[in-house]
């Protein structure tokens, strides 16, 4: 009991003489330590507030002015056309130099205020144009040449959050063309009259002026927060590993490095030294304050986000049991060989679970109520609040896993185990509630499983991306495996987190895993590549690689179901301040008409790839109009909640918020950071990641374009429902897929929908 000793800074006992005090040196050095770099990081926020507030200038750029007019005052030149004169006539009962410092001081950081906020106005109207999205290639336009300005007045070195001031807002839509973009998309005559009372346009357009964005605190609530069915599957979704290399195989080595990756990101994120851009425009990062030290937690009626500004340790599940480990030691950062250590001290821990504890997480995978109740009931005090707090206020969770996972060409359901095991694992061995768990393998193997409601999936990306490339390309591993350097074998070994756990708790948990087992169980995956070709031949056809993967989609659909179905693409809106995502509809009539010709044995190729363009070239402008705040799904879903409030009913509404979404797509984000080349490192391929069916009867489609010759697909459905499979094996039941979708039903053509 060493390390219990060693993290008590003073004992003491009292005795018939009095109370006798036992100073620990090493424990005051500690806490001295630890102190120091607290307030090393609350200064260093604290200047970063600074500067991001000033933003675009800079504290040097207010010197300058303030030198530059006190000097020209000295000389007796007034730059100030007599405004210094008037400042000092207001401060009689100072000195005439006084005075003059004085007066010369306000007017210059007046002048200086005045020239940022019309810097960041200027900003703010450059940002707030988008047709530079919509203009063909080699095509410029004067009004995109003004444009170009906007690198010259964000200044020469912008921070992460530098950009949020100056982002526009989300606009709001006309209703009118809201209606007229949804006729267009699902083509049956409605009846515009029966929409909505014009008043609850009003109040959206009131809150668009009030909040910073009208739709995403609403969606974070509405859609996500408020849900009470499980989050496992249904709102969750999972990242991979490298395709085709893993740098270690030993799970120690390789959590070491994985997590000492993972915290230099969230060090570079607490100094603001990152930018998110597409090219040269900024990206608003609000999403990116809730990476690390969140949680979600579950109410009776929502949950409710926690997020704490810092957290010095991890939470590490492994064979049933929960661990404590510090991230810190003498206020420095553990580096990866004593991370290795601390996790190989866990998994070679031989104690068993208690009662109650190796399922413990599955109240995080099952229904919110049972959950809430139970959090409130058997864990608001005592030795269970303690372990849950730990649990719920780590910077992440981390899963050693049992299993050995990965590609392996020599199984051909390799990855869709891969999948469901990112997916949902045993059920009660991720933590669903964390902003993120990391699960590492038994064979070095490692990927992620990702909440929803607090961020999207780009922003897990570029974690992702830069975790794996430090990883691999820059702290590496010595050739026997292990992380570089020497351990501290007087580091404290991981605390074991203890529990009381009654029986009738037990009996809430085996109900909650009962039910996420269920779920889990039915869930049909199919992960798989297409090498065949990739974005480097569609692009030799002048066409995007996400519309040719959606037009693709949209005939593999139509020959596994003979119809089409309402297509869900997830589209950003991040250059608007705290936007998150729109929806893209896809199924378009330009798309079903290519489609409809590829069954038309009268149609010729020359018309069919003319059909195919006029897609092509649909979806791109459906999409630019997403990225640009013209989007329709998210303005009638706040048309649909403001309603909700007045009162009003609206049958239109109903019936467009309940059309299910029985093709639901995304596409991975690939390079956002290019921390290397990926096509002198093709064996560093991402495999991208995948989610569940947001339709019972439905498909959830995700890929991933990496490189110039693969792309990776997550294909997910259930196999409760007679409609759907997704995978051609069980073709020989009668049941048709997704996957050989350019075959004639039942008939196999290609391992892809493309």
């Amino acid at each position: 009991m060493a390390e219990a000793h060693q993290a008590v800074a003073f004992q003491f006992t009292v005795t018939p003489e009095g109370v006798a005090f036992q100073l620990s040196r090493e424990a005051l050095k500690q806490i001295y330590l630890s102190g120091v770099s607290s307030w090393k990081k609350r200064l260093a926020r604290l200047k970063n507030s600074i500067l991001t507030g000033v933003f675009p200038g800079t504290p040097s750029g207010w010197l300058a002015v303030v030198a530059v007019t006190v000097g020209a005052t000295y000389f007796g030149i007034d730059v100030s056309v007599g405004l210094i004169f008037r400042i000092q006539n207001c401060r009689r009962c100072l000195g005439v130099r006084s005075r003059s410092l004085l007066s010369a001081l306000i007017f210059s950081s007046g002048a200086w205020m005045l020239g940022v906020l019309l810097r960041r106005q200027a900003l703010r109207l450059l940002l707030s144009y988008h047709g530079w999205m919509f203009e063909p290639h080699g095509k410029t336009r004067p009004s995109t040449k003004i444009w170009s300005m906007v690198r010259v007045m964000s200044g020469r070195h912008p921070m992460l959050y530098s950009f949020q001031t100056s982002l526009p807002k989300l606009p709001v839509p006309r209703v009118a063309d809201t209606i007229q973009r949804y006729l267009e998309s699902v083509r049956p005559l409605l009846d515009e009259e029966r929409f909505l009372d014009m008043e609850a346009l009003k109040y959206l357009l009131l809150k668009s002026w009030w909040a910073t964005n009208y739709v995403s605190d609403w969606w974070e609530e509405y859609i996500y927060l408020r849900g009470r069915s499980p989050i496992m599957v249904n709102s969750n979704y999972y990242v991979m590993d490298f395709l085709y290399t893993t740098p270690t195989h030993l799970q120690a080595a390789r959590a070491g490095n994985a997590v000492h990756s993972i915290l230099l990101y969230r060090r570079r994120l607490d100094r603001e030294d990152l930018v998110m851009a597409l090219g040269v425009v900024p990206l608003c990062s609000y999403q990116m304050e809730r990476i690390f030290n969140t949680t979600r937690i579950p109410g009776k009626q929502a949950d409710r986000l926690l997020h704490l500004s810092d957290s010095r340790h991890l939470a590490v599940f492994h064979k049933g049991r929960f661990f404590k480990v510090w991230l810190y030691h003498a206020g420095k950062l553990l580096p990866p060989r004593d991370l290795e250590m601390q996790f190989q001290r866990i998994l070679d821990d031989p104690s068993p679970p208690e009662t109650g504890e190796e399922r413990l997480a599955a109240l995080t995978a099952g229904e919110r109520l049972p959950w809430a109740e139970a959090r409130e009931k058997y864990f608001s005090r005592g030795k269970n609040k303690a372990s849950l707090d730990c649990v719920e206020r780590a910077a992440f969770f981390v899963t050693l896993d049992e299993e050995e996972h990965g590609f392996d060409p020599d199984k051909e359901d390799s990855l869709d185990r891969y999948s469901k095991s990112l997916l949902h694992g045993q059920c009660c061995d991720r933590w669903f509630d964390k902003s993120f768990s990391l699960v590492v393998y038994r064979n070095g193997k490692l990927g992620a499983n990702a909440e929803h409601s607090w961020a999207d999936a780009p922003i897990i990306g570029h974690l992702w991306e830069f975790m794996l490339a430090t990883d691999h390309f820059q702290l590496g591993y010595c050739s026997d495996g292990h992380c570089h350097g020497v351990p501290n074998t007087a580091l404290p070994p991981p605390q074991r987190l203890t529990w009381d756990i009654p029986e009738e708790c037990c009996n809430v948990i085996d109900a909650s895993y009962a039910v996420a087992r269920a779920l889990a169980d039915d869930i049909d995956f199919h992960s798989f590549r297409f090498v065949e070709f990739g974005k480097g031949r569609i692009k030799k056809c002048r066409t995007s690689p996400d519309s040719f993967i959606q037009i693709a989609l949209q005939l593999a659909h139509f020959r596994d179901k003979g119809r089409f179905c309402l297509t869900y693409e997830a589209s950003m809106t991040r250059l608007f301040r705290e936007g998150r995502t729109e929806t893209v509809r896809s199924c378009t009539s330009e798309a079903t008409a290519f489609v409809r010709s590829m069954a038309d044995p009268s149609c010729s190729s020359s018309e069919r790839l003319e059909l195919f363009h006029v897609a092509a070239e649909k979806h791109q402008h459906l999409y630019r109009l997403a990225m640009t705040g013209s989007g329709l799904d998210r303005h009638l879903f706040c048309l649909y909640v403001v309603s909700r409030y007045l009162g009003v009913e609206s049958p239109f509404l109903d019936k467009v918020l309940s059309e299910p979404w029985r093709l639901s797509t995304s596409q991975t984000p690939q390079q956002q950071i290019k921390m290397f080349d990926l096509e002198a490192h093709p064996e560093c391929a991402s495999s991208g990641g995948g989610f569940g069916p947001v339709a019972d009867d439905g498909y959830g489609v995700s890929y991933i374009i990496a490189g110039e010759n693969l792309v990776t697909f997550h294909v997910s459905s259930k196999f409760s429902s007679p409609e759907t499979v997704s995978v051609h094996r069980r073709a020989a039941t009668g049941r048709t897929g997704l996957v050989p979708g350019l075959g004639k039903p039942g008939k196999v053509k290609s391992q892809s929908v493309l």
